[in-house]
């Protein structure tokens, strides 16, 4: 990581914070969920940096990038998506996206096909209305407000006794994520969300679907994306829960990197 490097983009508005393992090689943008970074990629970074160059952004209200009084709807942070891509030029870039990162980058794939090379959702928050109402009434935004009164140290030790098969510097990544998610950010859970069926209808790229046991998008639900768009490959992840990433990184890792290399180059 120590040749990895960090710049802020003017975009919409506002300074977008991201981190960049950098080379003449195939762009590639990670974008992360709901209290986490762009720094919470760095296993997968790792994994891939030989042949991509990999970009992870801090989106907004996360992280060291801006976190403005409002526009936190999936089209803002999408636009923030677009933004980056024509800031630093990219050619084709190909977006991986989890549970907010991943609708965010459904959202970009749905009016922006033509500007990637593929997709990859990692249990992205395919909510039905129902749930998203459940969600925003719940006590997430409450608890995250008590979580930024704790310590580094005691968030990672929350962390470990809630995760104890995921590393140490996975568990550290986490808690300073969350430590520098602001209050804001919360606002993403507002329903309603894009329907995400009319997103995946709109998707005309080679995307891959990865799904764990127990996450948000389940094997029914996944065989019907599958249905509704033939272009959408899905690969579910046994022993690992929502963060699919975190709990089986080598696993996830190799799955990704097939699907990756199994992109045409576009010259």
């Amino acid at each position: 990581m120590a040749n990895w490097g960090t710049a802020i983009s003017e975009i919409n508005g506002i300074k977008i914070h991201y981190t960049r393992t950098g080379g003449n090689k195939p762009p590639l943008i990670l974008l992360h969920g709901l209290t986490a970074n762009g720094a919470c990629w760095t296993a997968l970074a790792h994994a891939i940096e030989g042949d991509f160059d990999v970009i992870m952004p801090d989106a907004r209200g996360h992280g060291k990038s801006s976190a403005p009084e409002q526009g936190y709807r999936y089209e803002d942070h999408s636009n923030d998506v677009l933004g980056l891509i024509k800031f630093l030029g990219l050619s084709s870039p190909i977006l991986i996206g989890h549970s907010m990162g991943g609708l965010t980058a459904a959202v970009v794939a749905s009016s922006a096909s033509n500007l990637l090379r593929g997709l990859v959702l990692v249990d992205p928050t395919f909510l039905s209305p129902e749930f998203q109402r459940q969600v925003f009434e719940g006590d997430s935004a409450d608890q995250h407000r008590q979580m930024l009164n704790k310590s580094l140290d005691e968030l990672i030790a929350e962390g470990r006794i809630r995760h104890p098969k995921r590393s140490s510097e996975t568990l550290e990544l986490i808690a300073r994520a969350r430590l520098q998610t602001s209050i804001r950010a919360f606002d993403v859970l507002t329903p309603p969300n894009p329907d995400y069926i009319d997103l995946v209808r709109m998707i005309d790229v080679q995307t891959l679907l990865v799904i764990s046991d127990s996450g948000v998008v389940s094997p029914v639900m996944a065989a019907e994306l599958q249905r509704i768009n033939p272009k959408i490959q899905v690969e579910q992840i046994a022993e690992a829960g929502h963060g699919i990433q975190y709990d089986q990184p080598n696993r996830f890792a190799t799955i990704v990197k097939a699907f990756l290399h199994s992109i045409p180059i576009i010259n």
